[in-house]
């Protein structure tokens, strides 16, 4: 691990207030559309599937819709399979691996189990590439009761109502070499404490829950993705972001207690992706291909 130079919004060692939560705010641009990319993706798959808004995010200048899309013909006798994408919105492969699996295989698995899928859970994030919602809070750690994260609140409360067994849970995200330069630095800095930066690692691997990792369904995961990408060999202390491999390509955190997106339900199979899209041996279309075979792994090997 590597430190860096402190960050430039706020007083080291002291914790951000309101004012530098202004001032990092006013810095952000938008840099994408969601409505472009997201929205005008999932209003084509509306001849095949369930489109749900579960609620709306009025930030800055736009109101960002939230949707979900989902099997047609639910069956509540039928197992439930949930993938998420674009909780941290700068990750760019979850968003559109979540689309690219709707347009290309959701249709397959939704005979044997109910399918539901929230393509971009951070639209302002998105937008303007970002891991933070605009409060300076990060959703992907606050996936909790009362969750100071609108992005959260929503899904919390949308899926205390939905009907059937939740059986899987894939959340797609990215490790990306930002991680060092701009968000972790950032996250120290909002923190008042000293930051150390991790090795990023060189391709895909995953983060189990370690209360339910299941080895045989990550196992499969990690099988499917080596047909499409390398996968991430630990670094010289034998870990991955600075945690002991479980098993190739695995590592093990508590979601639950940290808040994570795989933590927000009691699935028993749930795993969290990571891309590595900086990679010299990745395309951005590797990248979403990855994301699709994980997914696909994962249910082949639980749905079979």
């Amino acid at each position: 691990m590597t430190s860096r130079k402190a960050y430039e919004i706020g007083t080291p060692g002291k914790p951000w207030g309101s004012e530098e939560k202004a001032e990092w705010l006013a810095q952000q641009t938008v840099k994408r559309s969601y409505f472009d990319d997201v929205v005008d993706k999932i209003d084509t798959l509306e001849q095949d599937f369930d489109v749900e808004r579960y609620g709306t995010l009025p930030y800055q200048a736009n109101t960002y819709p939230l949707y979900l899309v989902k099997s047609r013909d639910w069956d509540a006798s039928k197992p439930v399979v949930l993938v998420t994408g674009g909780v941290h919105g700068y990750e760019t492969s979850g968003v559109h691996g979540a689309l690219r699996f709707l347009e290309t295989k959701a249709l397959d698995y939704a005979r044997v189990a109910n399918v539901i899928v929230a393509p971009c859970i951070s639209p302002w994030g998105y937008e303007t590439i970002n891991r933070w919602n605009p409060l300076a809070i990060d959703p992907n750690r606050s996936f909790v009761e009362n969750s100071p994260a609108r992005e959260c609140r929503f899904l919390l409360e949308y899926m205390k109502s939905l009907e059937g067994k939740l059986l899987v849970h894939i959340d797609l995200h990215e490790t990306t070499d930002t991680d060092n330069s701009e968000f972790r630095p950032a996250l120290a800095a909002r923190e008042g404490t000293v930051n150390t930066n991790w090795n990023i690692p060189d391709g895909f691997y995953l983060v189990a829950d370690a209360d339910r990792n299941e080895p045989g369904f990550q196992q499969a995961i990690i099988e499917s993705v080596e047909k499409v990408t390398h996968i991430a060999e630990p670094d010289e202390d034998g870990k991955l972001i600075g945690v002991a491999l479980a098993q190739h390509g695995v590592i093990n955190y508590a979601a639950k207690n940290l808040g994570l997106c795989m933590g927000l339900t009691n699935a028993r199979y749930v795993t969290t992706t990571e891309v590595y899209p900086d990679s010299e041996k990745a395309t951005p279309e590797q990248c979403i291909q990855a994301q699709v075979a994980a997914i696909t792994g994962g249910l082949d090997e639980v749905l079979a």
